[in-house]
């Protein structure tokens, strides 16, 4: 049936002053979630959303050519985990499957066993659920894994046997973060939420590590490592406190972090009882270590202090506090050390140049200088994995805009890689003829930014050519290239060219570019899409009336400030679960952790930087703004889904170009993590054919007009 385009949302306007500045907010009211007024104007909006991206004729053709895509792939492994007798633990998920399935198999060549099928799981009850991460014991006896429904991240943690005999407890709300076994491989820590509810404030704040052991009610789980049991080490609200039990050094270490990559870390002996005996700090904020890791005899720490391109750091475990830390790598000149692994042999690394070519590095024990690996081709990125520090064991995946991942066990030996797939591997004649391309434009204040052109080598560069354009730019994230079929090379396969713009405030130039684009430094993140934007135009690669941006999360900053500054640059505007009011964002649940990014509104300069930062008070009416497609998961427990909503409800309001403002909120989802393959089909094929529709593309131009305007 024809969907009728839905009412505007009327203007309330609450009005609040900070720091001397009134702000008025005409859609306060709609972050009232459970209000069915609010719950009405997004499903209606949800609804006609759908039904015109339904009315794009070819969108139909990219589910087919996806769903072609996964057949052909035959199945696809996330998740591996393997313990140190050679169990294998692994999430897969074959073709015209919605999720992952747990597995076990005994070495590379073993017999493969399902464990479980999450499908199967409360069957009946019309929730989804999907397996999120995996932790077995080390001697692969048992493997705890985490399952959440429908996107909601609020997950049970269920544990199962190698056999596929479940055990009798679920442990629900378990927190993301570590579930570490404990030396007697029967029992565990792990962190807790405080409820289910995603809009619930106090969800994620003072949250707890608990210890529990196999058979007990985890209700009555003793706390092991919090603000209440240790107030003396004055863990904040919303810090959150993760604990990991390492067997070698017989201790326990407890991490306190946000999303500041500034991690706090402290160390304690075990008790009989497997208690902690005394916390004693390790490493502070101050001392800027982002990630640690562990060997036979020592801790090593990666810094980003005095070495914008990371360095690593080494302390014996007789005495591992920061303070006895030797360099053992020093920063690259050229690079950021983007992964590290220690194994029994020493020490391997990954470092990335411009975040588009990765190199793998070996120290190997007693030595001071490094060995590059030949690796088996270059690679736009490497991941390194390994069993742990007692084994010999490194396998390294391989990945690039036009080259599929690739798994290799390398052998130190006799410097050999081994193909390892877990999976059929499969080649894509279909993209042959797709090239990357990399460049440095430069942005508003001169900065060389990098960018990535993915496109089919047979087209013209005329300026005529639709764009999608993709930025990011947070955290310190990096965008690396990975081979996706799915989405960039389906993309390309229609003429157009897809863009990656690695804009400050990711990590691709080091902790340096990450600083130039957050808190009051965030203006450089959308400058550098708009310069970006403006190249391509400039280079007569593209046009105004052929440039589609996108972005989502954090990205929707990106994208919404990128159209609002420059409505004029873009044909096409796709922010996905994105952070579009950050002057609210404080008040969030997902909130107070980010504010070491964003900033906080408590303080005036900080505030001024999230006013900046906030594309929904940044709509002005009257404008004409680009065909826009705004979505939202109602189970996001990361960006609240009020936050696309006030924006797409003023956008709505103040446009005044013909191009629609389309709202589309999945009722059955949340941030993307967790989503069913169909969900996910889905969701490429809405922004694709969104893109193209309003780039031009004739295969994307509706024949006739089924719903009313």
């Amino acid at each position: 049936m024809a969907q009728l385009k839905p009412q505007p949302a009327p203007e309330r306007v609450v009005t609040d002053e900070y720091h001397g500045v009134k702000l008025e907010d005409p859609y306060r009211y709609l972050e009232n979630l459970k209000d069915p007024e609010v719950a009405d104007w997004m499903k209606s909006n949800a609804n006609y959303a759908k039904a015109k991206l339904n009315e794009i004729p070819e969108r139909q053709n990219i589910i087919k050519k996806l769903n072609l895509l996964d057949t052909k792939t035959e199945s696809s492994v996330t998740i591996i985990k393997i313990t140190e007798n050679d169990h294998y633990f692994y999430l897969k998920r074959n073709a015209n499957e919605e999720n992952g399935k747990l597995y076990h198999r005994v070495g590379y060549k073993g017999t493969e066993k399902l464990l479980f099928d999450p499908d199967m799981y409360k069957k009946g009850t019309g929730l989804k659920y999907d397996i999120n991460n995996i932790y077995p014991t080390e001697n692969g006896d048992k493997v705890a894994f985490k399952i959440a429904a429908n996107g909601s991240e609020s997950s049970e943690l269920l544990i199962i046997d190698k056999n596929g005999k479940q055990y009798p407890e679920i442990i629900e709300l378990v927190g993301n973060g570590i579930v570490s076994w404990l030396p007697d491989q029967n029992s565990f820590t792990y962190r807790r939420f405080n409820s289910a509810d995603i809009t619930d404030v106090n969800r994620r704040l003072n949250t707890k590590v608990y210890h529990h052991k196999l058979g007990d009610d985890y209700k009555k789980d003793a706390e092991l490592f919090s603000n209440t049991t240790n107030p003396e080490l004055n863990i904040a609200s919303e810090e959150q406190p993760h604990n990991y039990c390492h067997k070698n050094s017989n201790k326990y270490y407890g991490l306190v972090g946000t999303i500041d990559k500034r991690i706090i870390l402290y160390h304690s002996k075990i008790s009989e009882n497997y208690k902690p005996e005394k916390w004693e700090p390790l490493v502070s904020k101050n001392d800027e270590i982002s990630d640690f890791n562990f060997g036979k005899e020592y801790i090593y720490y990666l810094t980003f202090k005095n070495a914008s391109n990371y360095k690593i750091l080494k302390a014996p475990y007789s005495n591992p506090s920061i303070k006895n830390a030797v360099t053992v790598v020093e920063e690259p000149k050229n690079g950021s050390i983007t992964d590290y692994r220690v194994t029994k042999d020493g020490l391997y690394y990954a470092v990335t140049e411009y975040g588009i070519q990765a190199k793998v590095y070996f120290l190997a024990n007693g030595k001071s200088v490094p060995t590059e690996l030949e690796l088996p081709f270059q690679a736009g990125s490497a991941h390194l994995s390994t069993i742990n520090e007692n084994k010999s064991e490194v396998w390294v995946t391989l990945s690039g805009w036009t080259s599929p991942t690739k798994r290799y066990l390398y052998n130190p030996s006799d410097n050999t890689f081994t193909f390892q797939p877990l999976t059929k591997p499969i080649d894509f004649p279909e993209f042959k003829n797709i090239v990357s391309k990399e460049i440095m434009i430069p942005s508003h204040d001169g900065v060389m930014v990098p960018v990535s052109l993915i496109y089919d080598k047979n087209i013209k560069l005329d300026g005529n050519n639709p764009v999608l354009l993709i930025g990011y730019g947070a955290y310190g994230i990096s965008i690396t290239p990975e081979f996706s079929p799915e989405f960039v090379l389906n993309y390309v396969s229609y003429g157009g060219i897809f863009v990656f713009s690695h804009v400050r405030g990711g990590g691709e130039l080091g902790d340096k570019w990450h600083k130039a684009g957050y808190k009051i430094t965030k203006p450089n993140t959308w400058k550098d899409i708009i310069a970006t934007a403006e190249y391509l135009v400039r280079e007569k690669i593209s046009s105004p009336e052929k440039i589609a941006i996108c972005g989502g999360s954090a990205g929707g900053i990106l994208v919404g400030r990128a159209m609002t500054e420059r409505p004029d640059l873009f044909a096409a505007a796709i922010p996905q679960v994105g952070v579009m009011n950050p002057i609210r964002m404080e008040i969030t649940p997902n909130g107070p952790v980010n504010v070491p990014e964003f900033g906080t509104v408590k303080d005036k300069i900080e505030f001024r930087a999230l006013l900046e930062m906030d594309s929904f008070h940044h709509i002005k009416k009257g404008i004409a703004y680009p065909a826009t497609l705004i979505t939202a998961g109602m189970n996001d427990p990361r960006v609240i889904a009020w936050q696309p909503a006030k924006f797409a409800a003023k956008l709505q309001n103040a446009n005044a170009s013909n191009n629609p403002i389309l709202f589309y909120t999945d009722f059955e989802s949340g941030h993307g993590i967790g989503d069913s393959n169909t969900t996910y089909f889905e969701s490429i094929a809405d922004v694709l054919s969104f893109a193209y529709q309003h780039t031009g593309h004739p295969k994307f131009k509706p024949s006739k007009q089924i719903s009313k305007n």
